[in-house]
């Protein structure tokens, strides 16, 4: 990945844009949705693909309810969020429209990336997504979030999001043209940052109370470096950018001016590393010789190869692989909850569906999903 410019050879990109950017008063920013719409249009048919994460549902709904200015009541921000994701849908289709590409919505709330099955669920919807060449608009379901229960912006939404189909960069557009050492509003002396190679406490500090977004957008600087430390602690390169011009994706995308945050690690590598070092197994899986073969060879865990299926865990939590004489070799996160795989363990793929009544694919652990952790 070019350390200048990692949009260059990004093949995953998730892009974030704010309230401000998204709607101009109650109406959609048609312009500005048409530029990034355009950008992303060339990455999609050059075979890369990008997710959106837009706000703005609870900009462009609250007008059609007749709510004035002012902040709203939970449950009157949640009644805006349903008559404005419409909208929002809309401008964004027909923004796409023009490049004959198609666009799905994608309503989140923090169960769907902080629990793992949802996280599955969520991500494999992701991926199918993609692979028919579709754009993905993703917002949080302010319609049914709780004050307690909710991310609070969209920042730190694009980040998980970036995190789970494992993005080689995000972009997140903003009033601002990226971090500085100083609110430049404010201090004359306030030097850009272009290149943030780790987030340390001296760059948190930076953000501190300053540089905070203006307008109806819930997101500052400080969320931003949150996002940050989420994504490349996942292999994610990061961009803040100011993205109030219409071609701001395409100019990021030629080296505009933005602040750029280096990955400590490969998506891929950084989730394997996860996967190993972060999760405590909730069950096991025994194989014979021929699956351990398999696995070391990179392949998935297939039920034909499955001897003893222990523990009581759930589709998308991590279990130990042991081979036939009991020995970790390898740690996975299950697609078939323990009861399922009890059933199919050493039947072929294709009888998965006539045992249990249903096929939620052919691996009990798919090789994207293990990690090898015998020396």
């Amino acid at each position: 990945m070019s350390a200048d410019n990692p949009l260059l050879s990004a093949r995953r990109v998730v892009v974030k844009l704010g309230s401000a950017l998204v709607a101009e008063g109650a109406q959609p920013a048609k312009d500005r949705l048409a530029g990034i719409a355009a950008a992303c249009a060339t990455w999609v048919k050059g075979r890369r693909s990008v997710v959106i994460v837009s706000s703005g549902a609870v900009a462009l709904g609250r007008g059609a309810l007749g709510f004035g200015a002012g902040r709203l009541r939970l449950e009157e921000k949640q009644a805006a969020a349903a008559a404005g994701q419409a909208r929002l849908m809309r401008a964004w289709e027909e923004a796409f429209s023009v490049h004959a590409i198609p666009v799905a919505q994608a309503l989140l709330t923090p169960d769907d990336t902080e629990q793992r099955r949802r996280w599955l669920n969520a991500r494999a919807t992701f991926e199918t997504l993609i692979a028919r060449g579709a754009v993905a608009i993703v917002n949080e379901n302010d319609t049914v979030a709780t004050q307690e229960l909710r991310y609070g912006d969209n920042d730190r939404l694009a980040a998980r999001v970036a995190q789970m189909i494992g993005a080689d960069a995000l972009v997140l557009l903003s009033d601002i043209d990226g971090l500085y050492t100083a609110d430049p509003r404010t201090d004359a002396s306030a030097q850009h940052v272009a290149h943030v190679a780790a987030i340390t406490s001296e760059i948190e500090a930076m953000a501190g109370g300053a540089n905070m977004a203006l307008g109806v957008g819930s997101g500052g600087m400080r969320t931003k470096i949150e996002a940050a430390k989420i994504a490349t602690a996942a292999g994610c390169a990061t961009a803040i950018a100011d993205g109030r011009a219409p071609a701001a994706l395409a100019v990021l995308a030629m080296g505009g001016k933005a602040t750029w945050f280096a990955p400590s690690a490969s998506p891929a590598a950084a989730y394997k590393a996860w996967i190993a070092g972060t999760l405590k197994p909730a069950g096991a899986i025994c194989v014979d010789e021929g699956a351990v073969r398999a696995l070391l060879a990179g392949r998935s865990l297939l039920p034909a190869g499955v001897t003893g299926v222990s523990g009581e865990f759930q589709k998308g939590d991590a279990v130990a692989i042991l081979d036939p004489a009991g020995r970790e070799i390898a740690r996975g996160l299950a697609r078939y909850d323990a009861a399922d795989a009890i059933q199919i363990k050493g039947l072929k793929s294709d009888a998965i569906e006539a045992v249990l009544g249903y096929a939620d694919g052919a691996t009990l652990a798919h090789a994207d999903d293990i990690v090898i952790t015998v020396r």
